[in-house]
């Protein structure tokens, strides 16, 4: 698949939607599809035509995350990548537009959301989600630690204790516990996803525009107030996971289809 329609961005009836199209690899992100995603969020914040954003992934599902095989890293070299500054680069603007567009942001998660695709829907501010979808926090699997907002948004929205719990186990949270846990606020058939989406968008299209954009900057003060400065603050912890041998091992067990062995290095 080229990268020119890796992202695909269709506008009807002040209605935006933006499709994650890498099915072959659940819609796993590349270097090009956030920088595509980037742009096409972008666009729709400054769309007088788009009342309301829809974000959602072709295929089977939602966002797997980081495609470690798209990356340039060796494990077998023993390079240590600078995770800090990608994250930065790629990821981070991604979760600030979204809480700064001031448009309602609906992810409509018809799949497996894991790593970075969990944090790009916890990020948005309202989730339909297939009942046989789920929410991985996979980063620990391959040694790093949660980012793209993960650490600042999954406690606040479903609690400390079980958020924890959720990062260092990297256990499926099922559609049905989210949805019990606050979550999710539609669960539907993985086939009445984007339906059930559109049709709350629309709900929402009608409504005065203003006024949402307005409220979503008061809940973002006085819920979200810091959470551009732990985006930095991620970025800085993932450049010292990235470097570290907990690391290369994870990457070289997930390429060669193995349990990690772990020296805690």
């Amino acid at each position: 698949m080229s990268n020119e329609n890796i992202v695909l961005v269709e506008t009807n009836d002040k209605v935006c939607v933006i499709t994650l199209n890498r099915p072959d690899k659940l819609n796993s992100f590349s270097d090009e599809l956030t920088f595509q995603l980037q742009d096409a969020l972008k666009e729709a914040s400054k769309d007088s035509k788009a009342h309301v954003v829809i974000i959602t992934g072709a295929g089977r599902g939602f966002c797997a995350g980081q495609d470690l095989q798209s990356r340039s890293i060796s494990a077998e070299a023993g390079q240590r990548p600078q995770l800090g500054d990608s994250i930065k680069r790629r990821y981070n603007p991604i979760i600030v537009a979204i809480r700064r567009m001031e448009k309602p942001v609906i992810a409509a998660v018809n799949g497996v959301a894991a790593g970075a695709g969990a944090s790009l829907a916890l990020a948005c501010d309202f989730r339909v989600v297939a009942d046989n979808a789920s929410f991985i926090q996979s980063f620990t699997k391959v040694g790093l630690i949660p980012d793209s907002g993960s650490t600042f948004l999954l406690p606040r929205l479903i609690g400390f204790t079980k958020a924890l719990e959720l990062m260092f186990t990297t256990d499926k949270l099922e559609a049905k516990e989210a949805l019990e846990l606050g979550l999710v606020n539609k669960l539907v058939p993985q086939d009445q996803v984007m339906k059930t989406a559109l049709d709350f968008a629309g709900q929402l299209a009608k409504g005065p525009l203003k006024a949402f954009g307005l409220t979503k900057r008061a809940v973002n003060r006085a819920v979200f107030w810091d959470l551009e400065e732990l985006l930095e603050y991620e970025a800085s912890l993932q450049e010292i996971a990235g470097r570290s041998d907990d690391f290369q091992e994870g990457v070289k067990a997930f390429i060669e289809k193995r349990q990690p062995v772990y020296s805690g290095r």
